[in-house]
């Protein structure tokens, strides 16, 4: 018994390589995957059939005075003889991967070829083995939960298919002489063996899961992390310099004979072999590439033929063709040049396609924010554009009045008017402005607003010598200003006061906006700015479209800080930034 054992540990581990191959093949991934169909069902029980026909041909021979035959069993035995079968290692996995129709099917097979073998015990070994498929695959549905059963419990399930093999041979056997010797000096070598090898088999596939789902999750990861890496590129608005940052990018980090970028019509950018036919503006006429723009779907090719369209001489055997695709258009096809047709591995396929699919998202995303922006810049300058009725109509009566009492001063204002008309009918049109057109704009209301309440209000405004190369969002200032006028110094009779002061400090330029009033209600104090205050009797929404304005176009460092003095009245300061940067935006000139 102890060599029998070692014997046929020694058979098992030949079928666990055999087995090991079948693992690595594409065909199996469909069983783990449970993707079934009745074509793979055929084909995979025609795969577990000779699984199970090659475990019986390297299986044992039991003659009739209890010695062991080693060779191969490729041709029927003498009757007074008994096949030890490995089979059921086989027809047990087929059943708990592939369900009892597989199984069984796979079982037949192998029953079928087990009975034309013949010898002792023929119909016994042809029953076992369709039996064990079906009950495999019976028993693998109360774990259909598990991707796959766990070595433990395939342990004990692997024990039952030898006992009823046994069971079958007393039982169509009783005729035979020492057939209860023979199961006695069999059996346990049986159960042993083959309960391990079943163990070690479902071990061996939760190997091959793992390890596939950290190909895929490592190609998921390097992906995500490339398409993050391209997002500086995708926000250039020259699809020349888009393709030809993708394109470095994509060659530096991948493994790859070469990479292509083009458009629907044309090369854009080209990194790694054959540089010299695939150059820009040359013709995309390859015909997966013409299927992957068609159909908006990545497309695989390992023909050679297909690739060499355009040259003779393509070093290149496949190639993948990844559609990258923005408000439902292929804006872009990054194409992977293989050397070798065999270099296409599923992890390569897995990381194109969850590449295409960032890349494709990070497009639309910015697209979105782009407009978003553009409609929220759009309406925050639409409101910042309008003129006040009410300021306007009061400041052509003031005019009209001084022109009987100061020509020169009604001269003066209407030319204060006239700036400050044409500043607010430009703002729809630019982001930024220079801070000294802010200035001037400053200046034209202030004029203004003291004229209009001469002897009660006095404005103050002290700013540095240089102020060039600094923008500023259009009319930042006088909102606050008038903030300051209507509301804080509503109440105030005498020596009202709004002091404007713009100091230039550590790379920074910082406005000061003070009022000697009553300040801020200690309610409403907190969510100044934050939020529209609910009415024009609470300051309205002027402060709080500024503050708007100011974070969505300068940063957070730019957002308003809002206080109540100790002395009384309130001071509004904010900080722009002074360098170079914001000088490429559009600018009032």
């Amino acid at each position: 018994m102890e060599s029998l054992t070692i014997t046929l540990f020694e058979r098992l581990g030949l079928l666990l390589i055999i087995a090991f191959v079948m693992t690595r093949t594409p065909g199996f991934n469909s069983l783990l995957y449970r993707k079934y169909s009745v074509k793979m069902s055929i084909v995979h029980a025609g795969v577990f059939g000779l699984f199970g026909i090659a475990s019986s041909v390297i299986g044992i021979v039991m003659t009739e005075d209890g010695m062991n035959r080693h060779a191969l069993i490729l041709f029927p035995v003498e009757d007074n003889q008994l096949i030890v079968s490995l089979s059921l290692v086989a027809i047990v996995i087929a059943g708990l991967l592939g369900g009892p129709i597989l199984g069984f099917g796979a079982g037949v097979i192998t029953g079928i070829h087990l009975f034309f073998l013949g010898g002792v015990g023929a119909i016994a070994n042809a029953l076992i083995n369709p039996m064990t498929g079906l009950l495999a695959g019976l028993t693998a549905r109360f774990f259909s939960n598990e991707r796959v059963i766990s070595p433990l419990k395939a342990l004990f399930i692997g024990v039952f298919p030898p006992i009823l093999h046994m069971q079958l041979l007393l039982i169509m056997n009783t005729d035979t002489v020492d057939m209860i010797a023979t199961v006695d000096t069999i059996g346990l070598p049986l159960v042993l063996s083959n309960s391990a090898a079943i163990a070690i088999f479902t071990a061996m596939i939760g190997i091959v899961l793992r390890e596939q789902e950290n190909e895929a999750a490592l190609a998921s990861k390097q992906a995500l992390t490339i398409a993050k890496e391209a997002l500086p590129f995708l926000k250039k608005d020259s699809h020349f310099d888009v393709a030809n940052g993708l394109a470095d990018l994509l060659y530096s980090r991948l493994r790859l004979a070469a990479i292509s970028v083009t458009d629907q019509q044309q090369v854009l950018a080209h990194r790694g072999l054959a540089e010299e036919h695939h150059v820009c503006y040359a013709p995309m006429t390859i015909p997966p590439a013409q299927r992957a723009i068609q159909f908006k779907k990545m497309q695989v090719t390992d023909s050679k033929t297909e690739l060499i369209s355009t040259h003779r001489k393509c070093p290149f055997e496949a190639a993948i063709f990844i559609p990258i695709i923005k408000d439902e258009q292929v804006l872009f096809l990054i194409t992977f040049y293989f050397r070798k047709r065999e270099h296409v591995s599923p992890v390569e396929r897995m990381m194109a396609q969850g590449l295409g699919q960032f890349i494709s998202d990070q497009l639309n995303m910015l697209e979105a924010e782009k407009l978003k922006a553009h409609i929220r810049d759009a309406e925050l300058r639409n409101l910042q554009a309008q003129i006040n009725p009410h300021f306007l109509f009061n400041t052509l009566q003031l005019i009209a009045g001084l022109f009987r009492e100061n020509p020169a001063n009604a001269r003066h204002l209407t030319l204060q008017l006239a700036s400050y008309m044409r500043f607010n009918l430009r703002l729809v049109s630019k982001s930024l402005v220079e801070f000294e057109k802010e200035c001037e704009h400053v200046e034209a209301y202030t004029a203004i607003i003291q004229e209009r309440f001469r002897g009660r209000i006095k404005i103050i405004l002290r700013k540095p010598e240089d102020i060039s190369n600094i923008y500023i969002p259009p009319s930042t200032i006088q909102p606050l200003i008038e903030n300051s006028v209507h509301h804080g110094l509503k109440n105030v009779t005498g020596d009202a006061k709004v002091e404007i002061f713009i100091e230039k400090q550590e790379g920074k330029l910082t406005v000061f906006v003070r009022d000697n009033g009553k300040g801020f209600p200690n309610e409403l104090l907190p969510i100044a700015g934050k939020q529209p205050l609910g009415g024009e009797e609470k300051g309205g929404t002027g402060i709080y479209n500024v503050n708007q304005r100011l974070v969505q176009l300068l940063g957070e460092s730019a957002r308003l800080v809002i206080r109540n003095l100790p002395s009384g009245g309130s001071e509004v300061k904010f900080s722009i930034p002074t360098p170079n940067e914001y000088k490429e935006k559009q600018v009032i000139g």
